[in-house]
């Protein structure tokens, strides 16, 4: 089954169980889903439907940062909720161990020596992480790395 059928399988199943905040963040997330298809004129596939879902993810921890810096707990619990829904559906995120092996494997295989090369190790570890990891993280580790810290 594809990401896609799963997450409407789970639509359905929120509106016969009745859960109104489930099925709002779900309906979001296939209403991005079909924003991306209609600008695109393309059929998504699971990678891109885990793109799509990383950007929501992202937009979401922004909003929480900000809604708990503004006191408004209210509304960070419910963004709280949505991104724990969204990151259900994100392949398993990678161990420390294996992301550090990674980012060593780029740099290496990119030829990369010095900060300025960060950006063609990044492209090289964007596809291969994409949804299993914090991009944010990924970016400090290599920035480290290649600073030589």
């Amino acid at each position: 089954m594809t990401l896609k059928a799963r997450i409407n399988e789970d639509v359905k199943a929120a509106m016969r169980a009745r859960n109104a905040k489930t099925l709002g963040t779900l309906r979001l997330l296939l209403a991005a889903i079909k924003q991306r298809e209609v600008d695109e004129r393309v059929v998504l596939d699971d990678a891109a439907v885990v793109a799509v879902i990383g950007k929501m993810l992202k937009q979401r921890r922004d909003s929480i940062s900000q809604y708990a810096a503004a006191g408004r707990n209210d509304l960070a619990d419910a963004e709280q909720f949505e991104s724990e829904l969204l990151s259900a559906y994100l392949p398993a995120a990678l161990p420390t161990e294996a992301l550090v092996a990674a980012i060593c494997e780029a740099i290496a295989s990119t030829g990369a020596g010095s900060p300025a090369d960060m950006g063609k190790v990044m492209a090289e570890l964007r596809p291969r992480l994409n949804g299993r990891a914090d991009m944010g993280e990924v970016s400090r580790l290599v920035k480290a790395r290649l600073a030589g810290t």
